[in-house]
């Protein structure tokens, strides 16, 4: 299935935000996430199901001074 995540179009296997981000390569970060607008906690991940053009936001913390 098509999503977008932080508006690149990619293709995934449908299943859940967990399942995506996995195979993108962000297994294991620290990242906060939405889906199309809405806040997704990471405990929520894994039982939040995508759909096909599912918009997906990723945001990873920065540090620095």
């Amino acid at each position: 299935m098509r999503i977008f995540l932080n508006d690149d179009m990619h293709e995934v296997s449908p299943g859940t935000l967990a399942a995506a981000l996995e195979s993108l390569g962000y297994g294991g970060r620290k990242i906060a996430t939405a889906v199309n607008g809405r806040f997704v906690a990471a405990a929520a991940r894994p039982r939040t199901e995508l759909a096909d053009g599912d918009k997906i936001e990723v945001v990873a913390p920065m540090q620095g001074g």
